[in-house]
């Protein structure tokens, strides 16, 4: 059953690929990776930052293990855990390791296929004010070893990443997330 879901993930990283919106991938090498997204949005920052622990909205269903969005959840507060849980099952996608209000959430977490490579991974999603509207930032930091040969996966992470970047932008500005 783990190998059918990991090959399922894997398989909607590589689909996503084709399709998903794409950003810098700002460095890259056998043992890590550190992708980086950033938009200006004319909504204020509590408003901004409201939306990123109500995952469940924006994060796409496809990158998920039971492929339904609804079943993660994700609170603001240090030592939450981004979960997601259904008909029995969990995964513990990441946890909180810092929550400032109307500013930061950075959660520890390998997402997907980089679970069981045991690497090192962090995600942080920023906002800060400027002028009325507010900068959105997502920078995810990947180490493990060198056999990992991360740099190989970076392109595909971050297409992944990039959707859900837009996703997460998309409902920040009109409550709704695209399509991919």
């Amino acid at each position: 059953m783990h190998t059918m879901i990991t090959h399922r993930i894997a398989a909607a990283i590589l689909a996503a690929s084709a399709c998903a919106a794409h950003a810098d991938v700002k460095q890259a090498s056998a043992d890590g990776f550190v992708l980086s997204y950033a938009r200006t949005l004319d909504v204020a920052p509590d408003k901004v930052y409201a939306v990123i622990p109500a995952v469940e909205r924006w994060w796409n269903g496809d990158h998920t293990y039971s492929s339904d969005a609804a079943n993660l959840s994700l609170r603001a507060e240090a030592g939450a855990c981004f979960c997601e849980r259904w008909k029995g099952n969990s995964v513990q996608h990441g946890t909180v390791v810092m929550a400032i209000r109307d500013q930061a959430i950075r959660i520890d977490g390998a997402f997907g296929p980089l679970q069981p490579m045991a690497v090192n991974a962090v995600l942080s999603i920023g906002t800060r004010a400027e002028g009325t509207g507010t900068v959105l930032t997502m920078v995810y930091r990947v180490n493990g070893s060198s056999g990992n040969v991360l740099d190989k996966l970076a392109p595909d992470v971050d297409q992944v990443l990039a959707e859900q970047f837009k996703r997460l932008v998309s409902v920040a500005i009109t409550g709704k997330a695209v399509s991919p």
